[in-house]
């Protein structure tokens, strides 16, 4: 009897491992990197609701103000040194006791540098280094979706108007140090073999947590709208959770590997939209609509990028900030993306304003 009771004692044992081993397996790890980041910390929380084993990938160095759940995983990689990076991944490889991440999300990247040099070390170099990590440890993922940006191809399809959206067949022609880098960056992926990669080409991304676009809710605050140039402008949006939506969707879309796609939330605004629609939402302020000539902006652009390097700050105002504020044409073809990816924009612009200047508010930012 006694050893009966060791019999079935020892099969209920092996039934619970075999069940946990299941469950372990049956869970999908996906890395994000620049996780700490904007977009990334909204990728990262979407994949723990989705059921994802999520590692966070960041710098020893970044803020985890946005990462508190319990759930998560942290990676710790220096994208910058690749000896260095080879050892993390091997790290992190022995502790999961397997080939890595099933998928991997690249949304580490530079939108701000104090010289030229360092969108392209963390922009292009970063990426680079991540790929060939991947590689050289046997850690290539089923999907490698790398965030990219619509800012590679400049300013282009600006004559005549009305303008025409940006197409995949288009030649890239980056005007800033920013879309340089990422054009750089996919080169690099497009020239590696036997690699799965997705890009996505996101245009302007605003929402909760973003604060490029809460200096213009500010600014409003203040009473003050500044813009610049007399030709139209047509602008293009894509709401965070949109974006993070696109990503979901690339790890497993049969048709996507090796392809590129624009994400907006397929509507076409003039330059005053968003704007009108924080003076909105902040209870309708009196504001001052000051339209300045482009060559106001350069000097201020210029003046503000010199001075604050010199003095080693990040500004927002810069010659880059100037091309991208002078940029005319915005519009892009999110036709691939719908079609292959089953993209679907959930929020357009003004659900987007009312849900971000709430959010700054809640937090008080405004």
């Amino acid at each position: 009897m006694c050893q009966n009771r060791h019999i079935l004692f020892w099969i209920c044992a092996r039934l619970i491992v075999s069940l946990r081993r299941k469950n372990n397996s049956g869970m999908m790890r996906i890395l994000v990197t620049g996780a700490s980041g904007f977009v990334g910390s909204f990728i990262c929380s979407e994949g723990l609701e989705r059921g994802f084993e999520v590692w966070a990938g960041m710098r020893s160095t970044s803020s985890s103000q946005y990462l508190k759940d319990e759930r998560m995983k942290f990676a710790q990689l220096n994208l910058g040194n690749y000896e260095e990076l080879c050892g993390q991944l091997r790290q992190y490889k022995a502790q999961m006791g397997d080939k890595g991440w099933d998928y991997v999300v690249h949304a580490a990247g530079a939108t701000k540098s104090l010289k030229r040099e360092g969108f392209f070390k963390t922009n292009t170099e970063g990426t680079k280094n991540l790929v060939r990590a991947l590689q050289a440890e046997g850690m290539v993922p089923k999907r490698f979706v790398f965030v990219s940006s619509l800012s590679i191809f400049g300013a282009i399809r600006e004559k005549p108007y009305p303008y025409q959206p940006i197409v995949d067949t288009d030649t890239p022609v980056p005007n800033t140090a920013y879309g340089e880098s990422k054009w750089q960056a996919e080169l690099f992926l497009a020239s590696t073999k036997d690699f799965p990669y997705v890009i996505l080409r996101p245009t302007g991304i605003y929402g909760p947590r973003e604060r490029d676009y809460f200096i213009m809710a500010k600014s409003i605050k203040q009473h003050v709208d500044f813009a610049v140039g007399y030709k139209p402008q047509d602008i293009t949006f894509v709401y965070v959770d949109d974006v993070v939506q696109a990503v979901y969707k690339a790890l497993d879309a049969p048709k996507a590997v090796g392809k590129s796609y624009f994400l907006s939330d397929g509507q076409v605004y003039n330059s005053r939209a968003f704007s009108d629609l924080l003076q909105k939402e902040l209870g309708d302020p009196w504001v001052l609509h000051i339209k300045a000539p482009l060559w106001f902006l350069w000097i201020v652009c210029a003046i503000s990028g010199t001075v604050n390097r010199w003095m080693g700050k990040l500004t927002t105002l810069n010659l880059d900030k100037y091309h991208i504020l002078s940029q005319r044409n915005w519009q892009c073809d999110i036709e691939p993306a719908r079609r292959d990816l089953g993209y679907e924009p959930q929020v357009l612009l003004e659900e987007g304003a009312r849900r971000s200047v709430a959010w700054y508010k809640q937090e008080g930012w405004l």
